[in-house]
């Protein structure tokens, strides 16, 4: 009878530790978070405020970016003829592009300036300001052509930096200044329609080869 009993038990454990593994996994279940100083890592300041509110830009686009989560928006691929989503629904590019906006650099002209003066490194037929600047593969090469191209290694923990831009091969997102016990920063994004948090400790869960660029815009 005991055994009846204790089995059933068992298998019970087990499936609730095979949850709470999975729901940790997929930061449902909140991280413990670590900031710069609890590594010695000196927090990076930019030395540009392109739009001169007294912010530098690092600190401006992470400050950006967080506002814009807080807004939760949905996940949902959709044409604008403004360029910009100017409703509650958004994708990872959308992420990077209110970041940036908001610190004085406007990513559907700054791109659709880049694709007509280098088209020939832009995989593209027609050129279409309004969503252009929209694409990950677009925003890769805009990226390396005009800013700081740095590590893709995670290990290289010192290197990277809250408000930092990272491109995986088909999603893009900015690196929080939120840190794991290992010291890999957190990454602020925008993935899918049943994503609960907005800034999460994913990093790890990605391949090597999935990361294909890191970047700092001042």
């Amino acid at each position: 009878m005991k055994k009846k009993i204790i089995i059933p038990s068992i298998i019970c454990l087990i499936l609730i530790f095979i949850v709470i593994t999975f729901l940790y996994k997929l930061s449902i279940i909140p991280h413990k978070q670590y900031t710069n100083s609890d590594f010695n890592i000196k927090t990076y300041i930019s030395n540009i405020d392109k739009d001169n509110d007294g912010i530098d830009d690092q600190t401006d686009i992470l400050n950006n970016v967080k506002k814009y989560i807080q807004t939760k928006p949905k996940y949902q691929s959709k044409y604008y003829n403004t360029g910009y989503p100017n409703d509650e629904y958004g994708v990872c590019t959308d992420v990077v592009g209110f970041g940036l906006k908001d610190a004085g650099y406007n990513l559907m002209e700054l791109v659709n300036e880049d694709i007509i003066n280098n088209k020939e490194n832009y995989n593209i037929e027609t050129i279409d300001k309004n969503i252009d600047f929209r694409r990950v593969r677009n925003l890769n090469v805009y990226l390396k052509n005009n800013h700081i191209s740095l590590t893709t290694d995670l290990s290289k923990i010192e290197e990277w930096q809250g408000g930092d831009i990272i491109v995986f091969k088909d999603h893009i997102g900015i690196i929080s200044d939120k840190r794991n016990k290992k010291g890999i920063p957190f990454l602020i994004h925008h993935a899918n329609p049943i994503q609960v948090n907005y800034e999460e400790d994913v990093l790890e869960l990605y391949d090597k080869e999935y990361i294909i660029g890191h970047y700092r815009i001042s």
